[in-house]
């Protein structure tokens, strides 16, 4: 599949081919939903606890007799049906991840880009290279090459050659700046556009391709 290769003034300089292998893959959707579910669920810190009847504090003598009284027989004021008393089934400290083969992540993330590919959603731009790397001119250059829309912006690498990227869109409210090495289904689904420089198309394919 050819694209066109823009500058970050919204204009054509060249055209550059998107590897057959990565993006014109056949589309999964299972499979792209499984990698978005086990991404999700390996986020989360599973550190939600609450105390049961054997946790909370008091309650050591029964409050009553048993007989007697007229009230229900009661054997500790921090039963679950008092106030103060233990909860019942509740949550407890655990893990939520799941497991998922490396092929099959790898396959979902090209499912993924074949999907943006197909959409016209993936931008290719010569360099990352602006006048002054301000947070206003970094949007406007990228209102040139993407448009108002959630953009994703992949980076070759994590270089220190790249922190005025990072700085000038770091306050870029629907602009999320990603090495290009930690792609993932989440951010690829979650945003309309995918813009990056050749470098980092070349990274793409070192692991994808």
């Amino acid at each position: 599949m050819e694209v066109d290769v823009v500058n970050m003034k919204g204009k054509k300089v060249g055209t550059a081919e998107l590897p057959a292998a990565i993006f014109e893959a056949p589309i999964k959707v299972d499979l792209m939903h499984q990698a978005y579910v086990r991404q999700m669920a390996n986020s989360r810190l599973g550190t939600h606890s609450t105390k049961g009847r054997s946790e909370v504090s008091g309650g050591g003598r029964k409050p009553w007799r048993q007989k007697g009284t007229g009230r229900a027989r009661q054997g500790s004021i921090r039963a679950a049906q008092w106030v103060g008393g233990g909860k019942i089934f509740t949550p407890k400290p655990r893990s939520y991840e799941q497991a998922m083969p490396k092929k099959m992540r790898r396959a979902a993330l090209r499912s993924a880009l074949s999907v943006k590919a197909s959409d016209g959603e993936i931008i290719l731009v010569d360099d990352l290279k602006i006048d002054e790397f301000k947070t206003r001119v970094m949007a406007e250059a990228l209102r040139a090459v993407a448009g108002d829309e959630r953009i994703l912006l992949l980076i070759p690498s994590n270089s220190p050659e790249y922190e005025d990227v990072k700085r000038a869109s770091a306050n870029l409210a629907n602009v999320k700046l990603l090495s290009a090495s930690y792609l993932n289904i989440r951010d690829l689904l979650g945003y309309t556009q995918v813009v990056m420089p050749v470098a980092a198309l070349e990274v793409i394919e070192s692991y994808l391709g």
